[in-house]
């Protein structure tokens, strides 16, 4: 099945399932669905990011959170994460994600709820090469100065993500 015709859950502004469509129904119609973020820390705690293949339909070439991907139908917050920190980065969690927050679904989150959950791991990581062009260690120091400055080679998500985490901390 091709990415577009992946089925995803149709979700209202509180995250309840009203519908079931395609993934390509759902970005066309600007529905509001589900997806999660990971953001992966090594024990130096530094944040890995990875640059969007340039293949990819949304924001192709930039750099976003560690592994992302949306919640299939009838999937759960935290098998999703578990598969796609797996998928992604070759990563075989060995205990739980740590959930973090919830993005409310918006125009700046793509219309998605996204669940935001936090992994350390200092790898090895296998990239997963049709999702994934490249990925890098950054400080938290030199994250907070790119998303300060607007950097433009940074998703909207990854901006949003990081701030939220910020002001957690």
């Amino acid at each position: 099945m091709s990415v577009s015709h992946e089925l995803l859950d149709v979700v209202d502004e509180n995250d309840n399932i009203i519908a079931v469509k395609t993934r390509g129904e759902i970005h066309a119609e600007c529905l509001m669905h589900r997806a999660v973020h990971i953001l992966v820390f090594n024990s130096a705690g530094e944040l890995f990011l990875q640059k969007r293949s340039l293949s990819k339909d949304e924001q192709p070439g930039k750099w976003d959170s560690s592994a992302a991907g949306h919640v299939d139908s009838g999937e759960s917050y935290d098998d999703c994460a578990r598969r796609e920190i797996e998928e992604e980065l070759g990563i075989k969690v060995g205990r739980p994600l740590e959930s973090l927050f919830k993005l409310q679904a918006s125009e700046l989150t793509g219309y998605e709820h996204c669940m935001v959950y936090r992994y350390q791991h200092d790898g090895p990581m296998v990239l997963h090469p049709e999702e994934i062009d490249d990925g890098n260690w950054i400080s938290e120091s030199a994250m907070d100065q790119r998303v300060a400055s607007e950097d433009p080679d940074l998703t909207a998500s990854v901006c949003l993500i990081w701030t939220e985490y910020r002001a957690l901390r």
